[in-house]
This record gives C-alpha cells, structure tokens and sequence, in this order.
C-alpha cells in the first residue's frame, strides 16, 4: 500500500493527547480505519483510549476484537496470516461503526482494505518515541504522522 502524509506531530506528551484527537477527527473521513504503526509501549493503545474516551480498550494479551460504541479496536499483535484475518469476520462487527481502530495492522493492510465496507477510508497514524533524555515527568515524547492510504 502507498501512503500520504496529511499531517504530523512533533513532541507530543499524553496530556497533548487531546488535541491531536481533535484535529484527527476533524482530518479523517468517517467512517474510516486508521492502523495504529509503532513500537511495543509507543502509545498505540493509549492514543486509542484518549481517541474513544474509554480505558477499557484492550491490549494484545486480553483479546483481538472489542467495541465501544460507535468504534471497533482490533489488535492484531498475535495475527501471523492474512487468512486469520477473514476468519475475524470484521465487516460484521462495523456496522454502525464511525472508527475502526488497527494496532499492528499495517502487514495486513491490504485484506483489511479488502474486507472493509466501500465506504470506509483507510488511513494509517504511526507512532515513533522521540530518542533522548526526557526533560518532562510523563517520559519521552511521540511523534505522531497521520497518512492516507491507497493503491496505486
């Protein structure tokens, strides 16, 4: 999949968390599903909690699907093969849905394009922690990149 940057965002705290939220859901067309790209502990969870407004999103080890809502959250950190993917039967879960959510989704990009709804616009927001001392006590900042997908 090909990918255009629509926006970033440079030394971000969790307590900027907010903002970014805000200018995502004025950015990205609903309903849409943003992959979530980024190291183990870069924020991807974390961002999807302050995004929903709920901390009960779950993490990799707890389970693969949960929805809130008008959001469903995949983490697809133990998915090894695209065919995994169809046996999640994820059209059935977005109906209804504005966002769907992907941690560790990008090698799947494709059959997730695939299996979403016509009317869905995929996008992809990486996470990279900001190398260096940190000076603030919440830890290291992120940057945050915020890209269209497509093929071409």
């Amino acid at each position: 999949m090909n990918k255009k940057l629509i926006r970033e965002w440079k030394k971000v705290y969790k307590s900027d968390l907010s903002y970014i939220v805000y200018e995502l859901k004025d950015l990205a067309k609903t309903p849409a599903m943003i992959i979530l790209e980024g190291d183990l502990g870069a924020g991807k969870t974390t961002f999807t909690q302050s995004f929903i407004g709920e901390t009960e999103v779950m993490s990799p080890t707890y389970s693969i699907l949960s929805e809130c809502k008008t959001f469903l959250h995949a983490d697809l950190y133990r998915i090894e093969k695209n065919e995994e993917i169809l046996q999640l039967e994820i059209p059935v879960y977005l109906e209804d849905k504005q966002y769907f959510f992907v941690e560790w989704g990008m090698k799947f990009a494709r059959r997730l394009v695939r299996e979403l709804p016509e009317s869905f616009t995929p996008y992809l927001l990486e996470i990279t922690i900001q190398p260096g001392p940190s000076e603030s006590p919440e830890g290291p900042s992120r940057n945050f990149f915020l890209y269209s997908l497509h093929d071409d």
